[in-house]
């Protein structure tokens, strides 16, 4: 995750205006490590912006993506995710209470290398996405955390 001041210098630098808005969507995103979607987002942001629209939060996050400053996530819900964390990593989604978390140090290289002689491509991206039921969710249905 970027300093504002970083984000501000990268807007500018490709023709977009800094507004407060849009540095607001980019620091509420920073500190959420829930992986929210833009009506998360802009539900957080309600209280200190209360003219700020949807559609400004969905603009926001359109440049920070063409620009690079967030991931996008689709793990399989009806709207996208976003991460602020934009090194490479897997996510993972509960299938009961849909929390997104993430998960590093997995340790993917193998991964990476067979796909890549398998299909003969060279990668340059990937989006690695588990599913399955957070520790919570196991409690709940009265399941042991098994590791």
């Amino acid at each position: 995750m970027l300093e504002m001041q970083s984000v501000t210098r990268i807007l500018r630098e490709n023709g977009f205006k800094v507004t407060p808005q849009r540095l607001a969507v980019y620091e509420a995103l920073s500190k959420a490590y829930n992986h929210p979607n833009a009506e998360m987002l802009y539900s957080m942001l309600q209280p200190d912006y209360p003219t700020m629209s949807l559609a400004t939060v969905y603009k926001a996050m359109d440049i920070f993506s063409e620009l690079g400053l967030v991931q996008v996530l689709n793990v399989g819900e009806d709207s996208y995710r976003y991460d602020a964390e934009t090194v490479s990593h897997p996510h993972i989604r509960c299938v009961s209470c849909n929390r997104v978390d993430d998960v590093f140090n997995i340790g993917d290289e193998f991964l990476l290398d067979t796909v890549s002689a398998k299909s003969g491509y060279e990668l340059t991206g990937r989006q690695l996405y588990f599913f399955g039921r957070c520790p919570e969710c196991r409690k709940k249905l009265g399941r042991k955390d098994r590791h």
